[in-house]
Order: structure tokens, then C-alpha cells, then sequence
């Protein structure tokens, strides 16, 4: 949730950001229509609880000759309370819904624009000429017994498969090396829970606009994870952290699943979009003064794991419609896919500030003492999703694949055949 005294104090800035995201800016008024009226029920109430105190004092007081219409006056008092009472929880309510339908608040800078509006930073690699005609992912992967589509689909349905053979090799190694790189930057590495609880799932954000592409065990009340972001944002809920000698940082490696509701006829050949995939998922809370460099240091995070797989990328700067409700600024690195000409994204890190620890209950204490809300970042260190980058890039004439020389030790060849 966004903070309600920055909302007072600079309504035309959120009006701002919803317009930057596509998004309602009459949610703002109604936002600040409800925190007035649910301020107005709080003095009422208060003022009513005061006028009760004061006046049970007085029944104390009272002659037996006055004390029958005063403790009549005593229940109609009461009844009045318990009136502004409901009428308190009812505008709390209202307050609580009118908040959380606003998303964070895009940082200045952030392009405009849904999206097709992205900004290219910057271009890292050369895009691979081929003297032959190329293969993508999936005939590759199957031609070479990496990947098997069809016997997915028979145990689980569509846009499901096996990793097979040095295909699963290829993926833990490319797991194992963004894990190894994880900890060697000062993460604690987790293999969190893919489960969680409805609350833990609404406080990060994905029970919004998006919450059809989630997976929900209703007779459980849990929720499937589309990402370890989630739960490993949920690990210090109702805490307060020590960040006085910097960030907290965790890594999450766990299966993710996603319902890709309305994505049918879309990247359906392959992994790129499926339901179920494997990935190591970067997590950081710290204070919001550091939040924009820590975000720049998980982008270079990114970039140093996909440097090791030597294949030609991009990095994007994800316009505000194309933000999920939770992060104020998102950068991409989206890599090259021979047989498609285009990118497509493989890693995505994004600054959440406040917004994700406030629902949560997430804080700090600040140099006072003082406990404050913490802001939160994630990104995507690695992803069954490169698999189809590597695949393709490294693609030789005779139907080979070359492996990075990253990846070599953990698959144990330096050449799929």
C-alpha cells in the first residue's frame, strides 16, 4: 500500500503515477474520501468514549434520587457508542479496500505507456549470424532428448514437459550457478515454501489485476507461488528488521507455477510460457533511502549471470502501465531468440519501496530508534526460461549445442549431442 500522509499531502503525484500505469486517478479521490471519513468516525467515536467516561463518573456521583435518569441517559450514551463503533469498522473497511485498489506510486523517470513503451538502456552482445538454416528451442531440445513436450502433456496437460537427460543437467547447473553466484554476493540462500497463505499472497500485490494467473487450493485456502519473491516477502511479516548494517538480502530457489490465463495462442511452442518452471529469485529488504541502489546492484547481478551464458541481450526500462501493482521501477534483460528475431525477457528486477512491507508489517528502526517502514526489491538471477536462449544461440551446424563455459562443470560436457 502506498503511505496515506504522502497520498494527502501530494494527491496530484499519485493522480500522476495512476495515469503513468493507465490506471483509475479517480481511485485517489476516492482514497482520500475514505481516510476522511473514517478520520471524522474515529473523532466521533472518541468523543462519544470521552462523554461515557465522564458521565459513568457521574452516575458514580449521584444521589439515589438521580441516579435512575442518569443511567438511562447511560444506555442511550452506550447505544450511541456502539453505533460509532460499527460505524468506525465500516469506514476502516471502506479505507482498507479504497487503499489497496491503488497501486505504488512509478518513480520519476519511469516511461509512460503500456507495453510496447518500454526505453532500451542499452544493447550487450552480438546477435549470431548462421551459415545454416536454425532450429529453435523446442526442435533442438527434443532432436538432442533435452526436452519432452508430448509426455508433459499426457501426464499434466498442455504446457507442461520433462527435462530430460543433459536437459535437467542444463537446468540445475544453470540453478546451481546462480545460486553459487548468489551467495558469493551476500545472499542466504532459501528453498522456501511454494505454498502460502491468502494474506501473504494479497500483501505482495498478486491478488489484484493478475490474480487469475494464480493458482488457488481452495479447499486448503493456499495459494501456489508464481514466484519465491512471495514468500520469502512474506518471511519477516509482522518483524522488525535490523538494517543499521545494511540490506537483508535472500535467494529463493523454488518451482513457480502460473495459470497464463489469457495467454492461449501465445508462446505456445515450447518453455518459453508454460505452467510450471524452476528459478533462483534475488530478494532484498532495506532501508528506502537504499533502495534505488540496490536496485541498480541487482540489475548488475542479472547482467554478470547472464554475461556467463554469453549469449547477446538487452536491458529495458518497463513502462508504467506494463509495472505490476507493486513496484515503482522495473528493468528487464531480455534476450536474443534467433529463430524468433526478437528478445524476450529472462530476467525482470524490481523496486517495490514501501509498498509491499507496509501491507506486511515489515520495518526497521530507523537511527532514533523509531520503527519505520522497510522497502523490499526482487529479481530473477536465473530461470528455466534462458534454457531457450542458450539453446538457440549456442546452436551449431551439425544439430549440436554448445554449452557455456559456465555451465560445463555442473552438466559435464562442453557439447550437446
Amino acid at each position: 500500500m502506498i503511505d496515506l500522509k504522502f497520498l494527502r499531502e501530494n494527491p496530484e503525484i499519485v493522480r500522476e503515477s495512476q495515469r503513468t500505469r493507465g490506471e483509475d486517478p479517480g481511485l485517489v479521490d476516492a482514497l482520500l474520501e475514505a481516510d476522511a471519513s473514517r478520520r471524522a468516525a474515529v473523532l466521533t467515536g472518541d468523543n462519544l468514549r470521552a462523554e461515557q467516561k465522564a458521565f459513568g463518573k457521574k452516575v458514580g456521583q449521584a444521589t439515589p434520587e438521580e441516579r435512575p435518569a442518569l443511567l438511562e441517559g447511560s444506555k442511550e450514551l452506550a447505544a450511541k457508542v456502539k453505533e460509532a463503533e460499527a460505524t468506525q469498522h465500516a469506514a476502516q473497511a471502506a479505507l482498507d479496500a479504497a487503499h489497496r485498489a491503488i497501486s505504488n506510486i512509478v518513480q520519476d523517470g519511469a516511461p509512460a505507456g503500456g507495453e510496447d513503451d518500454y526505453i532500451v538502456l542499452e544493447h550487450v552482445g552480438e546477435i549470431p549470424t548462421f551459415d545454416f538454416e536454425p532450429k529453435d528451442h523446442l526442435e533442438l531440445g527434443e532432436s538432442l532428448k533435452l526436452i519432452d513436450m508430448e509426455r508433459g502433456a499426457k501426464v499434466s496437460g498442455s504446457r507442461f514437459y520433462f527435462m530430460t537427460g543433459y536437459g535437467a543437467l542444463l537446468q540445475l547447473g544453470l540453478l546451481q550457478l546462480a545460486a553459487q553466484k548468489a551467495v558469493a554476493n551476500g545472499f542466504t540462500m532459501m528453498i522456501p515454501p511454494v505454498l502460502v497463505r491468502p494474506e501473504i499472497m494479497a500483501g505482495t500485490g498478486f491478488l489484484g489485476a493478475h490474480a487469475d494467473e494464480i493458482y488457488h487450493l481452495e479447499e486448503d485456502d493456499l495459494y501456489l507461488v508464481g514466484t519465491s519473491e512471495v514468500p520469502m516477502a512474506g518471511y519477516h511479516s509482522g518483524e522488525i528488521l535490523e538494517l543499521n548494517e545494511g540490506p537483508k538480502r535472500y535467494a529463493g530457489w523454488s518451482s513457480c507455477f502460473r495459470r497464463e490465463a489469457g495467454s492461449y495462442g501465445k508462446d505456445t511452442r515450447g518453455i518459453i510460457r508454460v505452467h510450471q518452471f524452476d528459478k533462483v529469485e534475488m530478494f532484498t529488504y532495506c532501508r528506502p533511502e537504499d533502495a534505488d541502489a540496490e536496485h541498480q546492484r541487482l540489475l548488475g547481478w542479472e547482467r554478470d549471470m547472464l554475461d556467463a551464458m554469453e549469449i547477446p541481450y538487452r536491458v529495458i526500462d518497463v513502462a508504467g502501465g506494463d509495472l505490476g501493482s507493486s513496484a515503482a521501477r522495473k528493468f528487464d534483460c531480455e534476450a536474443w531468440v534467433p529463430t524468433q528475431q526478437a528478445y524476450r525477457e529472462l530476467t525482470s528486477t524490481s523496486n517495490c519501496t514501501t509498498f509491499q512491507a507496509r501491507r506486511l508489517g515489515v520495518r526497521y528502526r530507523d537511527e532514533n530508534g523509531k520503527p519505520q517502514t522497510a522497502a523490499t526489491l526482487n529479481g530473477t538471477l536465473a530461470t528455466t526460461r534462458w534454457i531457450v536462449s542458450i539453446l538457440e544461440n549456442h546452436q551449431q551446424a551439425d544439430g549440436t549445442v554448445r554449452v557455456p563455459a559456465a555451465l560445463v562443470p555442473f552438466v559435464g560436457t562442453d557439447v550437446l549431442c
